[in-house]
């Protein structure tokens, strides 16, 4: 039974009094989402080999989804600078690329993430106005938190579509605030702040408590034998080291509450989260992630996507709902310019000899402080992910492999194509293992990934 025949209010055909959340799309609703779109320039008349079949895909869809992570000005009448705390690079595309991003059929796209105030307030406000300008739905940045995190919507003949977007990785001082009192609002980002703590072995505790007393400050009056403090890292005793995260309780409620209106108002719900956790190194979710997406379902979103770590994690199926945990990167062609004055200092290059794109060069080879740079081949792999719905539940899932060419040379690499055999099944192979905890089965048919369901299956 699908929810729709569940929902009481069409049961009784009576007047809808407390604002139902049942899905109310017309069969054959197709959503098509991908990961991050780090894009610098209009694509669809440059010569990139394979790319016209991929656009073809994106252009079939209801809703056509992807994670904005640059900011979109023309350098030359800008009014902001480079932000000194930034989401690793100051990501900047040109203003062609809004109407090219609308020709590839891009219709809705989240804001919500570590690159949105790499440029400042004055960044994020140029990159709304020309997608606006283009008719791109966005959701997850504005000039307040009550902005940042509303629901936006897309109407489409076969139903009307909510966007609700957060990060749970952003620069602290992009998070977006509502006014109290006097003090006005501040812009910014949709947050889900995470209390993270590192879970060690019992022995090793013991090593960071000896390490923690040695030490000179204040010491707990009340000592927790399972739990350590040591110089703002929270530890505890685990059987597997590793991290674990806890959401913020107000920012999560603000979210759901936001979804939840989302959905009344609107026949789908889309709810998308950028987090690197625990990072880009890893392909797993963090621990945090699948009670969320569930919840999030449970609230009323239709399908869950993830971004952040640049690479491929697996696909859960849940209530009829896909949750993708990470789509990876879709375009990383990253000729970004100028870079701004901190990352010539950041990689040792001087603006006087060196260009911005020796700068982008060391800076994808080299990496981050936490995370590894962007040479290795799994950040050039990814899939467009197509999502038929029936009945108001997933019918049919489609996983189209991607390369984006990694060997090639800077100006040439990070535009997408469909994987030849062997590398696609290699890709399917590997996002069937990262499934597989999930119990989602991905059967493989000419190269492409398919997931079906039975019309009553209660995955």
């Amino acid at each position: 039974m699908t929810k729709n025949e569940n929902d009481p209010i069409r049961q009784r055909g009576s007047y809808d009094t407390s604002g139902s959340i049942a899905t109310n799309i017309l069969d054959g609703f197709k959503m098509v989402a991908v990961g991050d779109l780090i894009v610098t320039r209009p694509l669809i008349k440059g010569r990139h080999p394979g790319f016209s079949t991929i656009v073809t895909i994106l252009q079939d869809g209801d809703v056509t989804f992807g994670n904005m992570e640059t900011n979109i000005f023309d350098i030359r009448s800008f009014k902001g600078s480079p932000q000194a705390e930034y989401g690793g690079a100051h990501h900047v595309s040109l203003p062609e690329l809004g109407p090219d991003l609308k020709a590839m059929g891009f219709n809705v796209v989240s804001r919500a993430n570590n690159h949105s105030f790499d440029w400042g307030v004055e960044g994020m406000r140029e990159t709304s106005r020309v997608l606006d300008q283009n008719g791109i739905i966005h959701a997850g940045a504005g000039e307040s938190l009550a902005q940042a995190g509303a629901a936006r919507f897309l109407e489409t003949p076969r139903g009307r579509v909510a966007l609700v977007s957060f990060a749970s990785s952003f620069t602290p001082l992009s998070r977006a605030a509502d006014p109290a009192g006097e003090a006005l609002g501040r812009a910014g980002v949709n947050p889900l702040r995470l209390a993270k703590t590192t879970v060690v072995l019992p022995e090793m505790l013991k090593s960071l408590r000896r390490i923690r007393n040695a030490l000179p400050g204040l010491k707990p009056s009340r000592e927790d034998p399972n739990r350590v403090v040591l110089s703002g890292v929270t530890y505890k005793t685990g059987d597997i080291v590793g991290y674990s995260y806890k959401a913020d309780s107000r920012d999560l409620a603000n979210i759901l509450r936001n979804v939840r209106q989302g959905k009344q108002f609107a026949d789908f719900c889309i709810v998308t989260n950028h987090g690197h956790q625990p990072g880009n190194w890893y392909q797993e979710p963090p621990d945090y992630q699948q009670s969320l997406a569930h919840g999030l379902i449970d609230a009323g979103a239709d399908a869950y996507v993830g971004h952040g770590p640049h690479q491929l994690r697996g696909i859960e199926i849940y209530k009829g709902r896909p949750i993708f945990y990470s789509l990876g990167n879709f375009i990383i062609d990253d000729l970004r310019t100028p870079v701004g004055a901190d990352m010539f200092a950041a990689y040792g290059k001087d603006p006087r000899t060196d260009t911005d794109a020796e700068v982008t060069a060391v800076e994808m080879t080299r990496g981050y402080e936490t995370d590894p740079g962007f040479s290795d081949p799994v950040f050039y792999e990814s899939i467009v992910a197509v999502s038929r719905f029936e009945q108001n539940r997933l019918a049919e899932l489609r996983l189209y492999p991607l390369e984006l060419d990694r060997s090639k040379r800077l100006a040439n690499r990070g535009v997408p194509h469909l994987a030849a055999a062997p590398q696609a099944r290699a890709i399917l192979e590997r996002l069937q293992k990262l499934s597989k905890p999930f119990e989602t089965q991905i059967a493989i048919e000419n190269d492409v990934g398919l997931i079906r369901l039975r019309p009553n299956s209660t995955l």
